[in-house]
């Protein structure tokens, strides 16, 4: 892992090169920043924003990522060797946030800073009475969820080790190139239909949330020889399927989702920059039980993980100028294309901050370049979240969350 003195004693790089994935989402936002969110839920106690302020201070010298700004002329990350803990570290009261969806809503909508600074900051945001959270925000073009997962442990937790597993790299198999190149000739082509989620877009969004055990999602999925992420898919799907059919008295065709998927190798846990590819898949919407999505999804699952498909995006991106990938992946993970990326992080032991013990943790970004939301799993210590982000024109896409646990309950039953 990255160590203290990388970011202290001036060994870090004056600059790095933005790779073709923070250009992609750098053109996707348009030139703006395009926030990525992880915010832990605690019970008890909130801390004061002295002692918050000076944990931050404490860590952010320590973790190389927080050292960069973004020089988006430039298509660079730019070292700053000084950090103003107090400036990146904020507070706010939502005493009606129930659910959490209200600071969802903050942020994703309050504006980042753009004097230069690096492009992440804390919030601690008081709730109902017993209840605080703790959010670590960055920029899509400077860090994903799964980068943004090792930061926000090194930055707020007790314990600043661990996190997500680091992804080996393998080699390729001819199955997952040619898979790979369908998807990325498939960028090329027709706009698919997707009725539930075709449409204007506002540019203003919406969060909601639901909570469950890991453990539950993990014994359906050892009734089924499926993951938790197929699990986590084939709920999803099925909880499509409802809404749209209750919506329009319609099925839903099969719906192309973009599935992230972490390339960030060991070592690079606290780097700046985004380390992940994007698969496309079809979510069989138009299935009529949710134990028939699921074994759909285990197939088309099981065939990206046997295909490589993981390493088959990355060597193909490590081969193509900059500039083009980054263009291509822009088309890759458009509304045109697909209803929005549905991604999966387990961020691992629960975070503990000044003794107390994150209950749940949710990490989600904003909508952009056409698409109309983002759904996300995440998983921590034996609670899994999942967060669904909307264009408010989807006016009731807030009902996804409760369908998706009814679906999951009926996989329990079957």
């Amino acid at each position: 892992m990255l160590r203290l003195s990388l970011g202290r004693d001036g060994q870090l790089p004056p600059s790095v090169t933005m790779g073709t994935v923070d250009v992609a989402f750098h053109l996707a936002a348009r030139g703006r920043p395009l926030p990525v969110v992880f915010a832990f839920a605690f019970d008890g106690a909130a801390p004061t924003l002295d002692s918050l302020r000076a944990r931050v201070a404490e860590r952010a010298h320590r973790i190389p990522a927080l050292h960069y700004r973004i020089a988006r002329e430039r298509r660079r990350f730019r070292r700053v060797d000084r950090i103003a803990a107090d400036r990146h570290v904020h507070e706010a009261w939502l005493p009606e946030d129930t659910d959490g969806s209200a600071t969802g809503r903050l942020m994703l909508s309050h504006p980042m800073n753009a004097d230069g600074r690096p492009p992440w900051d804390v919030w601690l945001v008081h709730g109902p009475a017993g209840r605080h959270t703790l959010c670590y925000r960055t920029d899509h073009a400077f860090q994903d969820g799964v980068g943004a997962a090792y930061t926000a442990r090194a930055l707020l937790g007790d314990d600043p080790e661990g996190g997500p597993v680091p992804q080996p790299r393998r080699l390729p198999t001819a199955a997952g190139l040619a898979g790979t190149l369908g998807d990325l000739a498939g960028a090329f082509g027709a706009a698919t239909a997707k009725p539930a989620f075709d449409g204007v877009c506002t540019g203003r969004v919406d969060v909601c949330h639901a909570e469950t055990s890991l453990a539950r999602l993990r014994a359906v999925g050892r009734g089924y020889g499926a993951t938790v992420t197929d699990v986590y898919l084939a709920a999803l799907s099925h909880a499509v399927h409802t809404w749209h059919l209750k919506e329009t008295g319609t099925v839903h065709p099969p719906l192309p989702v973009a599935i992230p998927m972490s390339v960030r190798a060991r070592g690079e846990e606290r780097a700046p920059g985004n380390r992940m590819i994007t698969a496309r898949i079809l979510l069989p919407c138009d299935e009529e039980s949710p134990q028939g999505a699921l074994a759909r999804v285990v197939a088309a699952m099981n065939g990206l993980r046997t295909g490589r498909r993981r390493d088959s995006m990355r060597v193909l991106l490590a081969a193509t100028p900059r500039s083009v990938g980054a263009r291509v992946g822009v088309r890759l993970v458009h509304g045109r294309l697909v209803a929005g990326p549905v991604s999966s992080v387990n961020f691992g032991t629960a975070l503990v901050h000044q003794g107390l013990a994150a209950r749940r943790a949710a990490v989600y970004t904003s909508v952009a370049s056409g698409i109309r939301s983002v759904v996300t799993l995440t998983s921590q210590h034996d609670t899994a979240c999942l967060t669904v982000v909307h264009d408010v024109a989807l006016r009731t896409a807030d009902e996804l969350p409760d369908l998706w646990l009814a679906a999951l309950l009926e996989l329990e039953r079957s």
